[in-house]
């Protein structure tokens, strides 16, 4: 009987080391897969620790078109229209307009509150709101991402690094190439050597996209000549110049992002009709509302391909 007792006993310690020993070796477990599940990436700031597979992402930096092209949607956003920045672009509403606006990407502060209430796992932002990191970082982990400018395949390339998704993003460019050049070349085509200008209209002037904007999607993506007497352009800065100014660059066809005042303006001006090129009938108007900032960012600039396309050739 001692020793059936014994023999329970010593089942009983075996039976609760076992448990013991296996809630231990699944903590263990548990802790491995915890870090199988986060990366380091580079930063501005420095090496960060993320979640491998994030599921809620706040984007400040403006590199939510980015996001969408890769599979990561942001539940909350920086990426607004310029003319309204309480909303998401019109030609990306169907891809974010479930994202919760916290302000504006080009602004150096953004909606704390909003940020917080979004619950985010991963916050990724720009140089410019570097005086609301420390904030948030306090909430998840935060990416600062280098400001590229008016590069947007650098800012992509960027993004896509961020989650080892650099094969993804290249064959995306490629296609965007390809398809960029065949519809130029389509153009060409069409109506033959003629020059492309494309300006914003401005309260009575012109900022040009020399080197920056829509003028890089028909000048590098598309292989259109420009005219030979653009202006040049200082950094991100697009260079300004008058009606007058218009007419000295002289190209055979002008492409006018302008809002409804801004047309109003050109309705109403006397040296406007007396440019060649308005003369012949080559002038594309555009709303401002959203084709300016549409080809700073990857989503709008290939739907601009067609729409540019289908402008010029008539």
């Amino acid at each position: 009987m001692k020793r059936l007792k014994s023999l329970v006993v010593l089942g009983v310690t075996i039976a609760t080391l076992g448990i013991v020993t296996g809630c231990s070796g699944n903590s263990n477990n548990e802790d491995s897969n915890k870090k199988e599940e986060t990366r380091v990436v580079q930063s501005v700031k420095g090496e960060v620790e993320i979640p491998a597979d994030p599921k809620r992402i706040v984007d400040i930096s403006g590199s939510s078109e980015e996001l969408v092209l890769l599979g990561h949607t942001p539940v909350a956003t920086a990426n607004v229209d310029s003319y309204e920045t309480d909303k998401v672009p019109s030609y990306v509403e169907d891809k974010l307009g479930k994202s919760k606006v916290v302000g504006h990407s080009m602004m150096d502060t953004m909606d704390i509150e909003a940020i917080l209430a979004s619950n985010p796992d991963l916050i990724i932002m720009a140089p410019r709101q570097e005086k609301i990191y420390d904030q948030l970082k306090e909430v998840a982990p935060v990416v600062m991402l280098k400001d590229e400018a008016n590069d947007w395949e650098a800012k992509l390339k960027d993004v896509a690094k961020l989650f080892g998704q650099e094969e993804e993003a290249q064959k995306w460019l490629d296609s965007y190439y390809t398809k960029a050049k065949k519809l130029g070349d389509e153009i060409k085509k069409a109506n033959g050597d003629k020059t492309y200008l494309t300006v914003l209209a401005s309260q009575g002037q012109f900022m040009v996209f020399t080197e920056g904007g829509i003028g890089t999607i028909l000048k590098d993506d598309m292989g259109l000549p420009q005219p030979a007497n653009m202006p040049k352009q200082d950094g991100i800065t697009l260079p300004t110049v008058t009606m007058e100014g218009l007419t000295e660059i002289d190209a055979d066809h002008i492409i006018v992002i302008a809002t409804d005042s801004d047309k109003a303006d050109l309705e109403k001006s006397t040296v406007w009709p007396e440019i060649r090129a308005v003369k012949e009938g080559n002038v594309t108007i555009l709303d401002a509302s959203p084709y300016f900032s549409q080809a700073y960012n990857p989503i709008g600039r290939e739907l601009l391909l067609q729409s540019i396309k289908d402008e010029v050739v008539k």
